[in-house]
């Protein structure tokens, strides 16, 4: 199946809704993915400012709606 569009004619809401399906498939199969060891660095950073409470996690949702009020 072949989709062809021109990203710059799409809107910014019109982007996001199509990089949010293509992560949704790339999540779906992401054990397939080896992971670089220097991205497995740099998430182990993260979980570690987390759990000392120097970062905060954010949920996906609050964060789409952030990103979505920001782009509206």
């Amino acid at each position: 199946m072949s989709t062809e569009f021109q990203i710059d004619q799409m809107t910014l809401a019109e982007k996001l809704r199509v990089m949010e399906k293509i992560w949704e498939d790339l999540r779906a199969r992401a054990e397939g993915v080896p992971m670089p060891q220097w991205h497995k660095d740099l998430l182990d950073q993260r979980e570690k400012r987390i759990e000392s409470g120097e970062a905060q996690f954010v949920d996906w949702e609050n964060a789409r709606k952030r990103i979505t009020e920001q782009t509206s």
